[in-house]
């Protein structure tokens, strides 16, 4: 079975429904509140797991209750914890979520534990990333950490998948270490100052995105699916129409199944609509890691829409 490596954050969310979001110095009633596992490096390492992945997970929790909670929760998943590192006196990472009836979300994250994944912890590791077929990074603990484990990857020769989130500029240096980047929007936007909001400013952004020199790059557009970029050629990939519920952690579950469906062999646009379905299915429940599909549910869906 392909082995996956996930280098990045572990954090706690603790989530309120409210009908809308306030504005500034407003006070109102939330409709709900709830504590999810979440953080983007451990979603996206619970969402392989959720697909019937091998994972292992390197990162770090603090010493405390929520620390206590998550190991938990990842040896339930049968997540590998070898490099998960239990940081005293420091606490686990948190996020801060609110959710709308529309289904948005705003988001403030305290890295705690997750800033003390520092490049030493990553080179500690890197036995357990060399035995792996694919790494999955994203922007959650520090960046020369993110650096360390590319760097690690590419000279063995790994597959390596980067989510650029959350949005910030990237070292020149990181680019030409991704196989794949996989920017929403906004991120793309960030990072290349293109306008966005049409497809020939996406395709402009991607195009952009690899003469920086990533391999390709995977731009996640919502509604209107993804977009894969290769040089000059950009093709759209229809996402799923599905009832949206809470869309926290979609780009982690796309991410997810992008990285299982590549491992398989799968071409390209195909493993671009396979990782849609499973983008699309975590919007439908409530909460991170809790909404992530089966494999069963992805490809059920896949079909469904294919027929």
């Amino acid at each position: 079975m392909t082995k996956f490596c996930v280098v990045g954050s572990l954090n706690m969310d603790m989530v309120t429904r409210v009908e809308r979001f306030p504005q500034p110095g407003e006070t109102l009633t939330g409709l709900s509140f709830n504590i999810f596992p979440g953080g983007k490096g451990a979603n996206q390492a619970v969402a392989l797991a959720r697909l019937g992945a091998r994972v292992e997970m390197v990162g770090a929790l603090g010493d405390d209750v929520l620390g206590n909670r998550y190991a938990q929760i990842l040896a339930e998943a049968r997540i590998g914890m070898a490099a998960v590192a239990r940081e005293a006196e420091v606490s686990t990472g948190t996020a801060s979520i609110e959710v709308s009836a529309a289904g948005e979300n705003h988001i403030v994250i305290v890295a705690g534990a997750n800033a003390l994944v520092q490049p030493a912890r990553v080179e500690a590791a890197r036995p357990i990333i060399e035995t792996c077929a694919s790494l999955l990074l994203q922007l959650e603990i520090p960046m020369e950490s993110v650096l360390a484990a590319a760097r690690i990857a590419k000279a063995a020769g790994l597959a390596v998948i980067l989510d650029p989130a959350p949005a910030r500029e990237l070292p020149a240096e990181l680019y030409p270490l991704v196989s794949v980047i996989t920017p929403n929007e906004h991120e793309a936007r960030l990072l290349t100052g293109e306008d966005c909001s049409t497809e020939a400013g996406i395709a402009r952004a991607g195009k952009r995105l690899c003469e920086m020199g990533a391999a390709c790059a995977i731009i996640k557009a919502g509604p209107r699916g993804a977009f894969i970029v290769q040089g000059t050629s950009c093709k759209r990939i229809p996402g799923f129409a599905v009832k949206v519920v809470d869309t926290t952690a979609a780009g982690d579950s796309f991410n997810a199944g992008l990285a299982l469906a590549l491992a398989e062999g799968r071409e390209l646009p195909e493993a671009v609509r396979f990782a849609n379905a499973v983008g699309a299915l975590s919007t439908t429940r409530e909460g991170a890691q809790s909404a992530m599909p089966s494999l069963e549910e992805a490809r059920a869906l896949v079909a469904k829409a294919g027929a």
